[in-house]
């Protein structure tokens, strides 16, 4: 077998989390990632604990296995001089600099591909190389001026980020489909590109509904806690000190639920009858549900809601979940050296993937790099 991007070489100049994502899932594919990293310092992320590991931090090793670590001065001639023979030999080079600051280095997209015609160069910005080029990028502050703060968190509360950097993710993810498409393109023109995402662009696409609600009504969205502005039963409710979260994206799910929790005649009430009723009915609504709902556990309930094929589940923690994808089969875990690690998430018919390797130390593939660039 062999592996989907093998003999794909990476010149990976990013760091923290979008850019080190998408380097990662091109090595997780098979590809050959050498990351460039400050003499002393490297990733950001390296310095990001607790959690500490043998070697860094759990945050760093979380986005940078199986990857090479070369420390460069990228201010000093010699190392500068392998950074460029590190670019010129590679197909992909992604980088998540504030813009310019490669340009002053002489290692910017225009000068990349005169040195390497063929190059796809990634660029990851915070708010776009325009007038937005000064903005430092942080998931952070985008989720705030992204407007995925505002509706998120209970209307009673403050607005609230997501559990994780979720805007890096997915701009992570957008930069892996460029690559991945650049490369495909590269195929029949025989050029690569420079292709850019911005974690902005990135956060309002993945706004979907929220955003196409905005430009139809021309009115923002406000946060509704864990409702659905759009559908209903589609939030969590209580189960005695439990919660659990009932999805029903059509009719028909909604009879199974009232089937189930033994009030059928909830699905003839003219109220409940269609979802744009339910909708409207929602306090109603959630009042009959959650009066059934006392009358089990939760753990009954997420039997008994399964079996009549009801999209409903607890509320669970990150162990509970790991828990469940293994009692699955989704095997959702690697041994990467001495540790744990979430697995590439796709399966593959055909492909192979590669053995993954230990996030690098910082620097440990220098000498060998080194070596192979020598004047």
């Amino acid at each position: 077998m062999t592996h989907p991007l093998a003999g794909i070489k990476v010149a990976d100049f990013s760091r923290v989390l979008a850019g080190p994502l998408a380097t990662m899932t091109l090595a997780d594919l098979g590809a050959s990632v050498i990351k460039v990293e400050r003499p002393g310092l490297g990733d950001d992320t390296r310095q990001w604990g607790p959690p500490w590991t043998a070697h860094s931090s759990s945050y760093f090793e979380c986005v940078n296995r199986s990857k090479q670590s070369v420390a460069l001065d990228l201010s000093d001639p010699g190392d500068l001089r392998i950074a460029k023979a590190l670019i010129a030999e590679s197909d992909v080079m992604v980088e998540n600099f504030l813009t310019g600051t490669l340009d002053r280095l002489g290692l910017g997209y225009d000068a990349m591909a005169a040195l390497n015609p063929q190059l796809i160069y990634c660029s990851i910005t915070g708010f776009g190389s325009g007038l937005g080029a000064s903005k430092p990028g942080y998931d952070f502050v985008v989720q705030a001026v992204g407007g995925l703060m505002s509706i998120s968190g209970f209307p009673e509360g403050p607005p609230t980020k997501t559990g994780v950097a979720l805007v890096d993710v997915l701009t992570g993810k957008d930069a892996t489909i460029a690559v991945l498409a650049a490369l495909h393109e590269r195929a029949t023109s025989g050029l690569g590109q420079r292709v850019e995402v911005n974690l902005l662009s990135s956060l309002l696409g993945s706004l979907v509904n929220q955003t196409s609600a905005t430009l139809t009504t021309g009115t923002a969205p406000t946060r509704m806690g864990n409702k659905h502005p759009s559908i209903a039963p589609y939030e969590t409710f209580q189960c005695g000190p439990d919660t659990l979260a009932i999805a029903c994206g059509n009719d028909t799910q909604f009879a199974r639920l009232a089937a189930a929790l033994e009030r059928p005649e909830l699905a003839g009430d003219e109220r409940f009858a269609t979802n744009p009723s339910r909708v409207a009915n929602r306090p109603a609504l959630v009042e009959a549900l959650e009066a059934a709902l006392a009358a089990r556990s939760i753990v009954e309930w997420t039997a008994l809601l399964d079996a009549a094929g009801v999209p409903a589940g607890p509320v669970n923690d990150i162990v509970a979940a790991i828990g469940l994808a293994r009692d699955l089969g989704l095997d959702p875990t690697i041994d990467v050296g001495e540790s744990q690690q979430i697995r590439h998430p796709i399966t593959w018919s055909r492909s192979d993937l590669p053995a993954p390797t230990p996030p690098p130390t910082l620097g440990e593939h220098t000498a060998d790099i080194r070596s192979r660039f020598k004047e």
